[in-house]
């Protein structure tokens, strides 16, 4: 069984930085796909960025590009999201997510077999 746990969450100022973990554990992952999404309140659980636990096929949403930064450790089956110059409306839960299809839209969550609990960013202004 498939478990991933996110971490890092937190209460930061405006232009501040957190840095959230997602451990997973289960299976091999030498041919997924580790996605974080996000979702705030009363709005739609979107898409943040992905990465090939191979470390190639890096992808970001539009809103993050620059600021938010993906990365995997495999020794420790650990994914990154390092996310700096934080915003008040990056306040959500973030989540991460796993996918063993490759080929499907890496943007949609619907693509994903698993998914974190989740870990609250908060960002005051």
């Amino acid at each position: 069984q498939v478990q991933l746990v996110e971490s890092g969450g937190g209460l930061v100022q405006a232009g501040g930085s957190l840095r959230l973990s997602c451990a997973a554990s289960g299976r091999t992952f030498s041919s997924t796909r580790m996605g974080w999404f996000r979702q705030a309140p009363g709005k739609e659980r979107e898409f943040v960025a992905a990465i090939r636990w191979s470390g190639a096929g890096i992808y970001y949403a539009d809103f993050v590009k620059g600021r938010f930064t993906i990365s995997r450790d495999n020794a420790k089956n650990t994914v990154y999201l390092q996310m700096n110059s934080l915003k008040p409306e990056d306040t959500a839960i973030y989540f991460c997510a796993l996918t063993t299809n490759l080929a499907k839209r890496i943007e949609a969550r619907s693509t994903y077999d698993y998914w974190g609990q989740g870990t609250q960013v908060t960002v005051s202004s």
